[in-house]
This record gives structure tokens, sequence and C-alpha cells, in this order.
């Protein structure tokens, strides 16, 4: 008996699942599951579809760089299966009619920490593929202010472990409020997608380190996936638009192969950065949220001050925060589609370099002209905008956890953090 697969993958890969007010008895015979009040109780048994291997170091000198070297096969893995022959995306439980999807006029993301940062990255794709308002809302902050709630909202919760006590009991809120919810998660059985309408898991894995890595990069998919699902349900999109789309994800573990073979000036930087006493990451768009995620990864790993803003916020009061050598973390756009945003982000870059910042850019490969403006220049591979922070954010998680290793510090078990925050 155990509060995580893993304690037992070793031993077998068949597990039962208690539910709420459920008690077992367990003997060399068998065993007895009951009520509270003592009448007889159904588990739910289901089979774990990795093994004891993937719980392990695998010759990394912690799990955390062993995640983030596994993150392409996790993104394949998350992929999987979701494109029917029709075109068409899959989940895995969905107890909602597809009326029930049309039915939806807004939308809110529910997540705490690295989990909201994906939630902030989703409100881009949804609005853009559906045109529904969507909302990005903290879990420990969503039900004291009230939302407004009703059967044609759609509350979207994603949780690792499937057991983050304030995403709980958001999600609970809304059920009282009688609004559909869909789980975002990666464990098996765990509550959180147990009390949902829908489900969609990520397959990403173990993920033993406590800062999430393939976590967010298989949220993020999972967040693509649904708002594709909802913009092809709704007809805002053809079938044959979807899988462009999904051809473009799938396209990703490759990229994220060749990005993660290409990190060693990261590493050095890292080891180069490990006496700065803050550092600030800036970006637009999608590149916003992965600078809160830049951010709190170093927070997490090397206990450093470190923010993450929306670069067009600078001159209405961060920008006093630049000092000679203060390392400014920059993501930058694609020039393709996107091209005024990305502009936009090399003038922020121009605002705190003049002012004695050491730019640290991430770009994209083949867009030299940024180079004049870069310290540092970071190159990832070409991907579509909306897709971007799958590529963006790797460099960050890495970046982090060097510093912090540079630092002597406990990488995969940083001080004061649990990996399942369950109490509110």
């Amino acid at each position: 008996m155990a509060s995580d697969v893993s304690a037992f993958i070793e031993h077998t890969r068949q597990a039962i699942e208690l539910g709420q007010d459920q008690v077992v008895l367990i003997t060399p015979a068998g065993i007895e599951i009951t009520g509270f009040d003592g009448e007889p109780a159904e588990g739910n048994e289901f089979y774990i579809d990795w093994d004891s291997k993937a719980a392990e170091k695998g010759g990394y000198d912690y799990f955390m760089l062993k995640e983030i070297a596994d993150q392409p096969q996790a993104v394949a893995d998350t992929l999987l299966g979701r494109l029917s022959d029709r075109g068409e995306i899959v989940l895995d439980e969905v107890r909602l009619t597809d009326q029930d999807l049309r039915d939806a006029d807004k939308v809110f993301i529910v997540a705490c920490g690295t989990s909201y940062h994906a939630g902030m990255v989703a409100k881009y794709a949804i609005e853009h593929w559906t045109r529904i308002p969507c909302e990005v809302e903290l879990a420990s902050e969503f039900r004291y202010r009230d939302p407004i709630l009703d059967r044609s909202t759609l509350v979207i919760v994603i949780s690792q472990s499937g057991e983050t006590m304030d995403t709980l009991m958001a999600l609970r809120h809304a059920k009282e409020q009688k609004a559909r919810v869909l789980a975002i998660c990666n464990t098996n059985g765990s509550t959180i997608p147990r009390e949902s309408d829908a489900v969609l898991y990520t397959h990403g894995g173990p993920e033993i380190a406590v800062a999430s890595t393939k976590a967010f990069l298989t949220q993020l998919v999972a967040c693509y996936l649904i708002g594709l699902h909802l913009a092809q349900i709704r007809g805002v999109m053809y079938a044959d638009e979807v899988a462009a789309v999904v051809e473009k994800l799938q396209s990703t573990p490759d990229s994220l192969r060749t990005l993660l073979g290409q990190m060693e000036d990261v590493r050095a930087l890292a080891r180069d950065l490990k006496t700065a006493s803050t550092v600030l990451f800036i970006g637009r768009h999608v590149g916003y949220p992965v600078a809160l995620e830049g951010a709190l990864k170093l927070k997490e790993l090397a206990y450093m001050h470190a923010e993450g803003f929306a670069a067009g916020e600078l001159k209405h009061g961060p920008i006093s925060l630049i000092d000679e050598g203060t390392p400014v973390v920059c993501v930058v756009p694609s020039p393709a589609g996107r091209g005024v945003i990305r502009d936009k982000v090399v003038s922020n870059i121009q605002e705190v370099r003049a002012r004695g910042a050491r730019t640290i850019v991430i770009a994209e490969e083949g867009d030299d002209s940024v180079r004049a403006y870069a310290d540092h220049l970071i190159p990832v591979p070409k991907t579509p905008t909306l897709l971007a922070p799958l590529m963006t954010t790797v460099p960050l998680q890495i970046l982090a956890c060097e510093i912090a290793a540079a630092r002597g510090l406990d990488v995969d078990q940083p001080r004061n953090l649990a990996k399942s925050v369950t109490v509110e």
C-alpha cells in the first residue's frame, strides 16, 4: 500500500485505486474493501504502463537531468494515438457529449505553479483556435473570488499528481456551480481525474524531481490537444487543419532532441551565473508565461531572486531593477507570423541593454539580426509561434538545473518544497 505507484512498481504493475472514504484490509489471503459504514465497496483496478526503470536515474546525476532528457519521448507519448483515422482528436475519458462542449461559451483554466504557466500558454492557443473567451486562474484564488460559473462554462483543471489540494477544491467548487470539468493529469486513477467529467492523461511517466520539467511540456501538449478538440467540435477548424497542427506537434520530439544536443553553451553560462544575486526574465505573448516559468525554476532550484515580466511592462516599474551587469533572459518570438511582437521584444532588449543589463537572448535559429543585442544567444529550432514554448522553455530548465548544481544544492529535492501539494 502506498500513496504513489512508484513506491511498489518494482514488485507489481497491477494496482487498485481506492475511492474517497474507503478502507482496505490487506491479508495474505487477499484484500477486503469497505466504506466507512462497513458496507462492501469496489476499488478500481488498473495496469501501470511503465516499469521501475522509469523511476531510476539511468546514469544521470539527478532525476531532473534525466527527466529533461526524457522530454522528447514524453511529448511523443502524450501525442500517441491522439489523432483518429478521420483526423479527429481522441481524449482518454470523455463523459461529456459533443453538444456539451459546443454549448461552452467560456473556458476557465485552473492550476497551480508550473501547471498555471502551462494554462497561461493554453489561453493564447484556445482563444486563437476556438474564439471562446478563456481565463486562467490560480487554483488557490479561484473559489474565493466567487467566479461566475454555470452549465455553459468549461473548467479545465491541470495537475501533475492529480492530488493538488487547491486544484481539487477549485474543481469541487466548479462542480457545485454545475460547470463541466475537464482534467489534464499525469497520474492514472488519482482524485482529480476521478471527480472530473473528462480526462486527458499526459502519459509522461513518473516525474521524481520536485521541480516539474517534462510534466510542463506534456501539459502544454495536452492543452493544445484540448484546444484543437474544442475548435473541431465547434466547427471552427476542419479535421485537415487540426491534423496539420498535430503534424507540427509530432515533429517537436525530433526538434527537442536536436535542441538538447546543443546545450553545452547554456551549461557553461549557468556556471558563470552561479554568483548572480538576481536574474530577470522578459517575454511577450506566449513568451511571457515562459519567462514566468524560467523565473520559477530558478527560484525553486537555486534559491535565487528571479522574476518574470511581460516585456511591455518594463517601463511601468520593473526597469528600475536593471543595474550594471544584471542578467536579463529575453524570450524572442519568431519573426514569421508575429513579426510585430518580435520587433517589440527586440526594442525591449535594447532598452535593458542601454541600462547595463547582460542580455541572454533565446531566439529562433536563423534570426541573426538579434545577435547585435545579445551578450549570449541561445538558438532554438523553428517552431510555429503558439507551439514555441515547447522549445524556449528547455534552455531555461537546464539553466536553472545547472546553476543549482554549480551552487552545490540538491537539485531533485529543493528545500521547503514537496512534489505534491496536498494541503491548501
